[in-house]
């Protein structure tokens, strides 16, 4: 459940707002005239969740295929063509 809460308000107790956020995992609604205008929660993250900038050095770190790039890409052309298939209600559209 969020708490609403004035903009006013919000501004002079920041620091608390963010640390209610961060620590109790809460969530507010910020208000301005007694109209929403924006939501501070906890982010949501995956676990291991690794930033962009990690994927490419362990990418370059990878040891170069040479003769076997061919026999790679057609196991994953095997892999490719025996995907299952999605479902057809269309929730992956």
């Amino acid at each position: 459940m969020e708490e609403h809460i004035a903009a006013t308000q919000a501004a002079r107790s920041f620091s608390e707002l963010l640390n209610r956020v961060k620590f109790k995992g809460e969530k507010f609604i910020v208000e301005r005239g007694g109209k929403p205008i924006a939501q501070i929660e906890p982010i949501r993250t995956a676990e291991g969740v690794q930033p962009l900038k990690v994927l490419m050095l362990l990418l370059e770190k990878l040891p170069e295929l040479g003769d076997e790039l061919e026999s790679f890409a057609a196991d994953l052309d095997i892999l490719a063509a025996n995907q299952p298939p999605l479902p057809e209600d269309g929730q992956w559209e």
